[in-house]
């Protein structure tokens, strides 16, 4: 299936999924729309659907889903410098023999050696072209993360937020794919697996994912989110094994043993810092009201003395 129909597909699904409970859980609570958000909406739009989602592809086409999950681990880190560049808080690709990578077994990958297959049929041109496009869907990704952070102060409607971004990505993205892809051949689509595939990822990687990034990043900022994104390694890596059969190394084990634990250092590190900024604020309710009490005292009328009348 081509990719970028397939982003058309996921994104119209989100978008249409999304919207009626949009129009009704926030008809209260949504705040009216201005030029300056429908600018910003554009731009997510622009970031996550078109840039991102397509350079994605277009890099897991050229690599594989295990490596495209390994190389999103960089985004927390680009998340990271962009927030610090916006004040909100390269390697030579050589795939090594499988003599350096030691394999782990596993009952469901016996005698099913998609790996070999799938490596072999990799040159090293495509996949290095498949490891820029990943690092630019990185960027796009990130870019995506602060923008969205920024237009949720202005536009605090999530579920509302995450409709107008999938109607507009599709839009968008629909006039990419007729450019990219002319024709009505590859707009042609069956009750088959890119059918489960554009409603899956539509409903699940789209609508849902905007809509609980934006909650927690309201609370935490966006750096917080990007650093879950790990996980996703660990996850492609086992549903890989499971049912594409490919190999786990123990090379990746341990990264994942590193991410587990590294996400739990951030989260006790992000406890401890909400819990310092709730002592300063007591600290400074505090003062505040040592403060005016003074003040209160010197302004409240003096008890007058009664004097006697010889």
């Amino acid at each position: 299936m081509n990719h970028y129909v397939l982003v058309v597909y996921r994104n119209a699904v989100a978008a249409a999924v999304v919207t009626p409970f949009a129009f009704w859980l926030e008809r209260k609570a949504r705040p009216p729309m201005t030029r300056t958000c429908f600018l910003k909406i554009m731009a997510l739009a622009l970031f996550e659907i078109v840039l991102d989602q397509n350079l994605y592809y277009a890099g897991v086409k050229y690599t594989s889903a295990s490596f495209a999950a390994a190389l999103t681990n960089m985004l927390p880190a680009i998340t990271f410098v962009f927030a610090l560049i916006l004040r909100y808080m390269l390697f030579l690709l050589h795939p090594p023999s499988k003599a350096q990578r030691p394999a782990i077994g596993f009952p469901w990958t016996k005698g099913r050696a998609h790996h070999a297959a799938a490596a072999a049929s990799h040159e090293a041109g495509a996949w290095l072209k498949g490891t820029f496009l990943l690092m630019g869907s990185c960027c796009c990704w990130s870019a995506f993360f602060i923008l969205q952070s920024n237009t949720l102060l202005s536009y605090p409607a999530e579920l509302s937020l995450t409709a107008w971004i999938c109607s507009m990505g599709t839009v968008l993205s629909a006039a990419v794919t007729m450019g990219m892809a002319p024709g009505g051949g590859p707009w042609a689509i069956g009750f088959d697996m890119r059918l489960l595939t554009a409603v899956y990822s539509g409903i699940m990687c789209s609508g849902i994912a905007y809509y609980v990034q934006g909650v927690v990043m309201k609370e935490r900022g966006p750096v917080f989110v990007a650093a879950f994104n790990p996980l996703c390694m660990i996850i492609v890596a086992f549903l890989g094994s499971l049912i594409l059969a490919e190999e786990i190394t123990i090379g990746r084990v341990i990264g994942a043993a590193i991410i587990v634990v590294g996400l739990y250092l951030l989260m006790w590190g992000k406890t401890g810092d909400y819990a310092s900024e709730g002592r300063a604020k007591d600290v400074e309710l505090d003062f505040a009201a040592l403060k005016t009490k003074p003040v209160a005292e010197k302004t409240s009328p003096s008890p007058q003395k009664s004097v006697d009348v010889v």
